[in-house]
């Protein structure tokens, strides 16, 4: 069974850093392309961060130049690193691995 798990979420001020990490199992981790993405209340989905097996990323707008997506194929782990949190990066933040698997989320919340 393919599980994606992930940890790392948590109480932040603004402009710290938390790194989330994705444990995943039941699949041929280095072939798949992952993501972090994210849902506020009230809104959508979003995409915050794409990696593909090559380690090729990319980012929405929103995050650019303060969050970093990479891998470990070793671990079967995804990370990402989220550096000057703001109020706005407030979410419950999911892991996704192509093209239909999705982790249960971490909740993180950037406050004061």
């Amino acid at each position: 069974q393919v599980q994606l798990v992930e940890s790392g979420g948590g109480l932040v001020q603004p402009g710290g850093s938390l790194r989330l990490s994705c444990a995943a199992s039941g699949m041929g981790f280095s072939i798949n392309t992952m993501g972090w993405y994210r849902q506020a209340p009230g809104k959508q989905r979003e995409l915050v961060a794409l990696i593909t097996r090559g380690a090729n990323t990319n980012y929405a707008d929103s995050v650019k130049g303060r969050f970093t997506i990479s891998r470990d194929n070793a671990k079967n782990t995804v990370y990402l690193q989220m550096n000057s949190l703001k109020p706005e990066d407030t979410a419950v933040y999911y892991c996704h691995a192509a093209t239909n698997y999705w982790g249960r989320g971490t909740r993180v919340t950037v406050s004061s």
